[in-house]
């Protein structure tokens, strides 16, 4: 029988009390020691994610499964590095967002305060786990982490160094809580705790994202797929367009924020789209491509046809869908139709361009004359990310420290009475 994670959920809640009110110093001096246990313990990181790598591979996972769980040196090194960004950066807990005296004389402010238990679901990348337990204690959270089967060894290795330095601190144990057992009765707990756990955030594949939506009763903010566009405007430097379309597309395939969609305007489509598709031909990218866009390409190997499921594809590999439009207009349609509110780039010199763009584009991130795989919490300063919220409730885009709190009502008087 499948023992309750309650009374584990239960020691979270009573943490997160502590952290609420816990000095922002003594969080910081946690989040340091967490940083430096995950150099220290470099060797035993790369051991243990070798393991869950040798069962991926096994199992004849794809390559860019793998490529999310796999840990390198270089990778650890940046999840420090991203840590001591997180500790370095201003503590959001306590802060007071507006003030205003109102007639009575009341004065009226806005206090940011952590969110209370973050439950965090997850698949395949073990950063996650360093990530959202070092945004948890930055923001003065508890949080609990679920990872997933894929990533048990490197996702427990990771726990111990972030458990440890939580202990040596003397912060409360519960405030970073792994769960590792497999199966799904663990985290059908997790999501019915309404009364222990104040949001959830699941990240991962598709399917991951629709069970926790349909089981959980408690709050979600969710971050579907990544179908994020490229638009090269009629008035794009085209030496841009070229070097930024394909970085964004080549650079990390695996990664929620690389390219899927390549829309060209018509009045640069047949000098820029030969140059574009032999770059990208060259690096090995499968072009699923428009009738037009066919018309100015011609026959190759990598070459096919787009039907309306590479439009919405979340890709996730050496593909792309290329489309020529008339105009911004149907640019700008088409990423309303097909896209997934992730992020979405313009190639363009045209101040108009630019401005219709990004205010009529509603995904949680616009980008203008730069790549795609800048919508990331570390590139835009947060230090890390704990998801992508593409719901517009509470938090939109990479959410860092700052979104796992909220915003509360401080009121002070001097005897006013209604």
């Amino acid at each position: 029988m499948f023992e309750t994670i309650l009374p584990r959920l239960e020691a979270a809640r009573r943490a997160a009390r502590t952290m609420a009110a816990a000095p922002a110093g003594l969080r910081s001096q946690a989040l340091m020691a967490i940083a430096q246990g995950l150099r220290n313990a470099s060797s035993n990181l790369l051991a243990a994610n070798a393991d869950d790598v040798a069962r991926a591979t096994a199992s004849a996972m794809d390559p860019a499964f793998v490529d999310r769980l796999t840990l390198t040196p270089e990778r650890i090194l940046e999840m420090a590095a991203a840590i001591d960004e997180i500790a370095a950066a201003p503590d959001p807990v306590g802060r007071i967002e507006s003030e205003q005296i109102r007639p009575n004389g009341l004065r009226v402010a806005r206090m940011r305060i952590p969110l209370g238990v973050v439950g965090v679901i997850y698949e395949s990348r073990p950063n996650v786990t360093s990530d959202a337990a070092a945004l948890a204690i930055r923001s003065g959270n508890a949080v609990v982490l679920r990872g997933g089967s894929d990533a048990r060894e490197s996702n427990r290795a990771i726990g111990l160094v972030i458990e440890q330095a939580i202990i040596a601190t003397g912060l409360p144990p519960a405030s970073v809580t792994l769960l590792t057992e497999e199966g799904r009765e663990q985290m059908r707990q997790l999501l019915t705790a309404s009364e222990l756990v104040d949001v959830i955030i699941p990240r991962g594949g598709e399917g991951l994202i629709r069970f926790v939506r349909e089981h959980s009763r408690v709050p979600v903010i969710s971050h579907y797929k990544g179908v994020c566009h490229v638009y090269v405007d009629a008035h794009a430097d085209l030496q841009i367009a070229r070097r930024v379309a394909v970085s964004a597309k080549v650079s990390r395939v695996s990664a929620c924020n690389s390219a899927e969609t390549l829309l060209v305007h018509q009045a640069v489509a047949p000098t820029i789209l030969p140059l574009l598709a032999a770059d990208f031909l060259e690096q090995g990218v499968r072009l699923h491509v428009c009738p037009r866009t066919r018309e100015l390409l011609g026959p190759h190997e990598l070459i096919t046809d787009a039907t309306d499921a590479d439009w919405a594809a979340e890709y996730l590999s050496m593909d792309l869908a290329v489309r020529v439009v008339d105009s911004i207009d149907e640019a700008i349609h088409h990423i309303a139709t097909w896209g997934s509110d992730h992020t979405e780039a313009i190639i363009s010199d045209s101040f108009t361009a630019v401005q219709r763009f990004t205010t009529e584009v509603q995904s949680s991130c616009v980008v203008v004359n730069a790549s795609t795989r800048f919508a990331d919490g570390g590139q835009l300063g947060l230090g890390a990310e704990i998801g992508i919220s593409t719901s517009r409730m509470h938090a939109y885009g990479p959410m860092g420290a700052e979104g796992l709190t909220t915003l509360r009502f401080v009121v002070t008087g001097n005897g006013q009475i209604r």
